[in-house]
Parts: structure tokens; C-alpha cells; sequence
């Protein structure tokens, strides 16, 4: 690692040096417990610019009351050894007493993408995650920043942000990275038992349903999404949500077709997971 920067007038001071010398500069925004879906967005962040910046910061404010704020994983150090591999030019870290002041009283509101799927199920959320963002983007002034399809809502919520509030910031957003036998790579999935391990392939599972029905032609939409769902319940999964949405405004696809998004949540014990595909 080149530098560990841990406030955002720190921050902020270091990339205008960066950018007043003509530098490009890529950021990849994480909350930390790396693992190589991350690593991926960092590559993809490398060839995209001549310095990378990752924000390592569990945001307390896209934390519902009674969700995992708590026990999130954390291992800075172990993280700051991967960046460190990956030839990471800026970790910034900051604390969330840096972040947010005792008596902030502003927010970033996206009012439309944000509705449905993890915004319904996790009022706020979204509340939290443009606003941490907003300011991450002012405090690292990227170029370029690089998501995860995994979090598809958020990407195309962050997309809309940059758009509407006029960010100078390209929004490239990197595939999902699969274990060998199809799990999407979580920091969450640490917290699953052996058993909770094995159910959570239901959610792969399932798309594979929903990519087969596609292929033999079925249309029906709503007749899919409740095939999808018996098989998270025969899986040993509970069901946060089963959506299959137009991949640019979330809104239910009453057909199924290629190009539509089919979205899924779903707790693992208390571990909510979530996993999508583009048909």
C-alpha cells in the first residue's frame, strides 16, 4: 500500500494534486472484507486510470434498525494486504465521526430506481447509500468509479445520482465474480455455517431456472418468478424477494425476454444474501 489516508481533507488534498497533474483517477468504493469479486473492480479500476482509490468504510447510515451493522465483517489489516497486492495507489479509511458530523442534517434522495426490490424491503437504505456515496465522490473526486453487477439496484441508483446531480464521474459497473460452484462472492458469506452454505446455492439455482425457461420459450413472467420462489423455499432459504424487472427502471416485466433483470434476496439463517442475472 502507497498511502492509508484516513480524513477527507486528506483526501481531498491529495487528489487535487493528483488531478492539477493531469492524472486520471479511479475509485472503488468498498466496505471492506475484500475478497476477489472486489479485487476485480480494483483491476478493472487500474486499467481505467493512472491512480486507484479504494474507500474502505461500513457505512452505518444504509443500516436499518436490527440489520448486521453490528457484526459486518471487518479486517482492515487483512484488507490493507490485498490492496497492497493489487498495487491499490490510495486505501482511504475514513471514521464515521469524520464522515458525519454529530448534527448532519443533509442527505442525497434518489426517488425512483430506489422504490422497489432492496429499497422496499430495507427502508432508508438507499437514503444511506447515495449519500455516502455523494460524499465519497467529493472527497476522492474520481474520474471514473467502478461497482459490482451484483449490487445491480445500487448501480443503476448511483447511475441516476451521477446523472441528475451532474457528478463528473463515469460509472462503470464490473460482472459478478462466482465461487466454482456458482455462489456470488459476499463479504457476507462468512457468516454462513456449512449448512447455510448449501442452501444459499439456492439463489444460483434459481437463475439457472429462470435462464432454462427463457430457453424453452416460456413468456409468462409471474409463472417463472413463482417457480423461482419454490425452489429458494426448497433450497431452505426465506424469501425477501423474487423480481424479474426491465433492467433500466425496475418496474415488473410482465414477460419474460432477454434483457430483463431477474433479482433475488434471500436469508441464509439471519445472512441476507441477494444475487441477479440479465437474461
Amino acid at each position: 500500500m502507497k498511502i492509508i489516508i484516513t480524513t477527507p481533507r486528506d483526501m481531498q488534498s491529495w487528489s487535487r494534486q493528483r488531478l492539477a497533474a493531469g492524472e486520471r483517477i479511479a475509485c472503488v468504493p468498498t466496505m471492506g472484507y475484500l475478497h476477489e469479486g472486489h479485487l476485480s473492480l480494483v483491476r478493472r479500476a487500474r486499467a481505467a486510470a493512472d491512480r486507484v482509490v479504494l474507500t474502505l468504510f461500513v457505512n452505518p447510515t444504509q443500516f436499518g434498525p436490527g440489520e448486521d451493522y453490528a457484526v459486518y465483517p471487518r479486517d482492515p489489516a487483512r484488507d490493507q494486504a490485498l490492496c497492497e497486492a493489487e498495487g491499490v495507489d490510495v486505501l482511504f479509511m475514513p471514521a464515521a465521526a469524520d464522515m458525519y458530523a454529530p448534527d448532519a442534517s443533509t442527505a442525497v434522495v434518489e426517488e425512483a430506481l430506489s422504490r422497489r426490490l432492496c429499497g422496499a424491503s430495507r427502508p432508508g437504505h438507499f437514503r444511506g447509500v447515495c449519500t455516502v456515496v455523494a460524499k465519497l465522490f467529493n472527497c476522492v473526486r474520481p474520474d471514473v468509479a467502478v461497482f459490482g453487477q451484483k449490487d445491480a439496484q445500487q448501480a443503476l441508483v448511483i447511475r441516476r445520482m451521477v446523472r441528475d446531480l451532474d457528478f463528473p464521474v463515469e460509472i462503470v459497473v464490473a460482472p459478478i465474480v462466482r465461487e466454482p460452484d456458482g455462489l456470488a462472492k459476499s463479504s457476507r458469506n462468512v457468516r454462513l455455517s456449512p449448512a447455510e452454505r448449501a442452501a444459499a446455492l439456492g439463489l444460483s439455482r434459481a437463475l439457472g431456472l429462470a435462464r432454462e425457461a427463457l430457453a424453452r420459450g416460456e413468456r409468462d413472467a409471474d409463472a417463472v418468478r413463482r417457480r423461482l420462489e419454490r425452489e429458494l423455499a426448497a433450497s431452505g432459504l426465506r424469501t425477501d424477494y423474487v423480481e424479474i424487472v426491465d433492467t433500466r427502471t425496475l418496474e415488473p416485466a410482465p414477460l419474460l425476454a432477454p434483457g430483463v433483470l431477474v433479482a433475488l434476496a434471500a436469508f441464509a439463517g439471519r445472512t441476507r444474501l441477494i444475487d441477479n442475472c440479465e437474461l
